[in-house]
């Protein structure tokens, strides 16, 4: 017998009101049933041969590690798309908080089956989401002292990207375009495809004359070109400090209020010798194309 899960309609309202937050939260809920079948095609085979229907338990989603979690409101979606009102939460902590080893960030109660048979999609979602969280974290704290501010990018895990930029908010990123349609990105490929990086600039603002536009620049020259046709936004690819320090000041000295993002080839260790050259922006993919998980697991006890 296939799994039946909670319809949507029966959601909480203060779950649903969360889960907004994130992105639209039927598909949320979406996302969370094509998990949830995913692991569980028919049942859970190994719950049901040996816990009784009558068996209840406590869960906590104990932190294993210090970081930040991200996505528990999801988790408890999880929850109770499985088990609908048999579950309990307990308690949850705010994404965004900062939690150390030993830490319960979600508590659970209801029949044991159903605990069970949510965990594992629960606590992927969670793990992973606090890995975007914690490590957005960690950029934000190499950017102290700077006006730098860390942003995410377009490479997401697919079908997850409100997720995982809901993650990086929560970590204390900042989010770039959400998609091809949000604004536009002019780089190296429509560069060549348009003639030069003043064509392409202007190509789209005439296109689309409300929408914003940044540019990608790989050398000083196209900045100050950028710069004499009005461009406002500008990502340095793949540049040297030394050289991103001449373009900011080449940006001041032109008078022009334009924001310069750093983008390729930036590491941790690097972070805060780059923000210290003036940019506006630190753009990182790894805070979601290759993130590690966050330690989270999820420890029984009797009710």
């Amino acid at each position: 017998m296939a799994l039946s899960l909670t319809p949507f309609s029966d959601l909480p309202d203060a779950l649903l009101k969360e889960l907004a937050e994130i992105g639209d939260p039927r598909s949320v809920y979406d996302l969370v049933a094509g998990a949830l079948h995913e692991d569980v095609p028919t049942e859970d085979v190994t719950s049901a041969a040996t816990i009784g229907t009558d068996v209840h338990g406590v869960a906590d989603f104990n932190a294993r590690e210090q970081g930040v979690v991200a996505g528990l409101a999801v988790a408890e979606l999880v929850f109770r798309m499985v088990m609908g009102d048999t579950v309990s939460i307990d308690q949850r902590t705010a994404d965004g908080s900062r939690v150390v080893p030993g830490d319960a960030v979600l508590t659970v109660s209801g029949p044991v089956r159903g605990l069970l048979t949510a965990e594992r999609t629960a606590l992927n979602i969670a793990c992973h989401l606090s890995g975007v969280a914690t490590a957005t974290a960690a950029w934000v704290t190499a950017l102290e002292g700077t006006r730098a501010r860390v942003l995410d990018t377009r490479k997401t895990l697919p079908g997850l990207r409100a997720l995982q930029k809901y993650a990086v908010a929560c970590g204390g990123g900042v989010n770039h375009r959400f998609s091809l349609s949000d604004r536009a990105m002019v780089k190296d490929n429509h560069v060549l495809a348009a003639g030069g990086v003043v064509p392409a600039f202007e190509a789209v603002r005439t296109a689309y004359p409300d929408l914003r536009v940044e540019v990608e620049v790989t050398d000083l020259d196209q900045l100050r070109d950028l710069l004499a046709a009005g461009c406002t936004e500008i990502l340095l690819d793949n540049m040297s400090s030394e050289t991103m320090a001449e373009a900011v000041r080449i940006r001041d000295e032109s008078g022009v209020a334009a924001t310069l993002e750093a983008s390729g080839g930036l590491t941790l260790e690097r972070a805060a010798e780059v923000a210290r050259t003036g940019v506006d922006f630190l753009s990182v993919g790894a805070l979601t194309h290759s993130v590690v998980v966050f330690d989270l697991g999820m420890d029984l006890r009797e009710q």
